[in-house]
């Protein structure tokens, strides 16, 4: 097992050889772990194309803090039938749970499963983003201007759920475009951010669309931005279940936002094969018909192809707000 091989590229080159030279070849001779996406460092040559399997360890998903090594039930949900919905939603062992703790404690494992006090986290987040910044990152690119990079973090943290406009962003903390566009790449290559691409039916118009900006951990983005949660926060921790579940999911769904020039907008698009299943997240405790119309409109607009969709929700009632459209307790699904 090697860790941190991004430190170490040129050894990518030596198990490429090392594995052209086993016939017959041996899965799993070699566990390659790193805190960077090999696959976007501009100074890796080597990528083991055909010789390797990517896997993406995400934050820990609430149901592995439970101890139940589990993700959502979001196959379970693709593969009923709507009217069985409430079903599969009960059939789930489930404990309510305040958002916004949970969205406090996040799902890096020492914050998020050893330590109890909030001024430990707090701590514990302080030396996390500090030894990223001098260590880590260092080794991926040069950073000259570290308080123009921090600034960068709290404002990225502040724009949480929100489409990207990386000439806003540079122009709010005065750097350039281009040092703003070459930060985000950095930060995602190092798996902190995470772009949300926006759902259309022409795939190509899903390239060129802005995408929504997420962390990785919703913990950390809680710690960089300050204040008060927000809605946004708990969509956060909806998408870290989402890509946790994608990434070990059998058919790789793959996961967007939807918006409108009018401003109507859906959380989440799941598209599974030819299923779409549409996911809004409202933190409010009694979900309303009028929480639904954006799924609605979504519904409308693109047919059958959209199997249904949820409305996840802070409180503890599960009920139909319209036709194909569930109101669930976030904490039943996640």
């Amino acid at each position: 097992m090697l860790d941190e091989v991004q430190r170490a590229p040129d050894l990518l080159l030596a198990v490429k050889l090392v594995v052209d030279r086993d016939r017959p070849r041996r899965t799993g001779r070699f566990v390659l772990t790193g805190s960077a996406n090999l696959l976007l460092m501009e100074r890796v040559s080597e990528s083991l194309a055909g010789r390797a399997y990517y896997l993406k360890l995400w934050p820990l998903t609430r149901g592995e803090l439970r101890g139940l090594g589990s993700v959502g039930i979001w196959s379970e949900l693709l593969d009923a039938p709507v009217p069985e919905w409430p079903a599969v939603v009960e059939a789930r062992e489930a404990v309510p749970e305040d958002w916004r703790i949970a969205t406090e404690i996040g799902g890096l494992p020492v914050p998020a499963h050893e330590l109890q006090a909030p001024a430990q986290r707090a701590r514990w987040f302080d030396g996390y983003v500090d030894t990223y910044l001098e260590r880590d990152l260092q080794q991926l690119a040069r950073i000259d201007d570290l308080g123009d990079f921090r600034r960068l973090l709290r404002a990225a943290a502040l724009r949480l759920g929100t489409v990207l406009n990386q000439a806003d962003l540079a122009r709010d903390i005065a750097i350039s475009r281009p040092t703003a566009h070459r930060w985000l790449n950095l930060l995602e290559t190092s798996f902190q951010i995470v772009r949300v691409p926006a759902f259309a039916v022409n795939r190509t118009k899903r390239l060129v669309k802005s995408p929504k900006l997420y962390w990785s951990d919703v913990g950390l983005a809680r710690h960089l931005g300050g204040g008060e949660p927000t809605g946004a926060h708990l969509e956060n921790l909806v998408l870290g279940d989402l890509v946790a579940w994608r990434e070990v999911a059998p058919s790789r769904p793959e996961i967007f936002y939807w918006r409108t020039v009018n401003q109507e907008e859906v959380d989440f698009v799941i598209e599974a094969g030819t299923n779409l299943l549409a996911v809004e997240v409202k933190a409010t405790t009694r979900p309303a018909y009028s929480d639904a119309r954006h799924l609605q409109t979504f519904r409308s607009e693109y047919g059958e192809a959209v199997k249904g969709g949820l409305l996840l929700h802070g409180g503890h009632e599960t009920l139909w707000l319209s036709q194909g459209v569930l109101a669930v307790p976030w904490w039943r699904v996640i």
